[in-house]
């Protein structure tokens, strides 16, 4: 299957890219570098990506003409999104990036009558402050991020609800691993260790309760939806490691990892955060055969030894 991937040079974009290739897939990205976070760090992924034979298309989705990118395209796994939930990031960037963007994408797809499924990568933000629930759950975000993201989704599945193409939206739970986002909790964890420096944890979210999933498993999710589509047009599926840890737990974890202890700084609360989450993946694990095998252990060792060989890059 020919496969478009945005946000490929990205963190969940680029491991969804190589393992669509391991797969066997025709797989093309598309990234715009934009600044967020390092972009060396995404021209470092994209190398990895074309070394692989997959090449990355430079294209802003919210203003570039899409129509002869998406024109090959059998399925379209759409990674791309202003992330985050900083107050420092202006509405705009996520009404771009978020809304403007994914439009954009759907209409310039609209055109071609060859595309399988388009697999919106959305997020757990979207349920709010607990996201425990099953899929039902009414969605209830707190932030600007899941606000938007959850626009995102009714967007996509609007074009499965009238017949113009097969959509379906994945939410996925605190995604980490190696080329994860250097702003996230477990990288800025990880490179306080290996630095020797505090780690800046917000007040009270020692507590927070997390559902961690692996990079790869989530790819692996990516893959299980192609190849069981019928089974997915018009859904909405959870991602996720139905196991959580809080905040504290992770961080004796890390520690125990890297071998020393960490010094926390503790900053004032953050608004918008999370305070609890755990994937309920029922319905993924009966619709797609889906699991999360990867333990938060392994795959933070992972990431650990990942950060360590590539500090340079962050």
């Amino acid at each position: 299957m020919r496969i478009l991937v945005t946000g490929a040079a990205g963190f969940i974009g680029s491991h969804t890219c190589e393992y669509l290739a391991y797969l066997g897939h025709e797989v093309v990205g598309l990234d715009n570098y934009n600044s967020y976070y390092s972009p060396r760090l995404k021209r470092h992924n994209a190398e990895i990506l074309s070394k692989q034979h997959i090449p990355i298309e430079t294209i802003d989705l919210a203003t570039d003409n899409l129509k002869e990118t998406t024109r090959f395209a059998e399925a379209i796994v759409h990674c791309a999104a202003q992330p985050g939930i900083s107050t420092g990031v202006a509405f705009d960037y996520y009404l771009r990036d978020n809304i403007v963007a994914t439009h954009r994408l759907l209409e310039a797809t609209s055109t071609f009558s060859q595309l399988a499924v388009f697999v919106q990568i959305s997020t757990s933000s979207v349920y709010g402050a607990i996201a425990v629930g099953n899929e039902d759950t009414i969605p209830k975000p707190i932030s600007t991020y899941g606000v938007t993201k959850l626009a995102a989704e009714q967007l996509v599945l609007s074009y499965s609800r009238t017949d113009r193409f097969p959509t379906c939206v994945l939410r996925l739970f605190s995604v980490y691993g190696p080329r994860e986002r250097p702003d996230k909790a477990f990288p800025r964890l990880l490179l306080s260790l290996i630095d020797d420096r505090p780690f800046s944890l917000f007040e009270g979210s020692h507590s927070h309760k997390r559902s961690y999933t692996y990079v790869e498993d989530c790819a692996r999710a990516i893959g299980l939806v192609l190849a069981n589509i019928p089974a997915c047009v018009g859904e909405i599926l959870n991602i996720g490691s139905d196991v959580s840890v809080t905040t504290a737990e992770a961080i004796q974890l890390a520690e125990d990892i890297v071998g020393k202890p960490v010094a926390i700084d503790r900053q004032s609360p953050r608004a918008g955060d999370l305070l609890e989450t755990m994937a309920d993946i029922h319905k993924a694990r009966s619709l797609i055969g889906y699991s999360a095998p990867t333990s938060l252990r392994d795959g933070l060792t992972h990431e650990y030894h990942w950060f360590a060989q590539h500090r340079n890059l962050v």
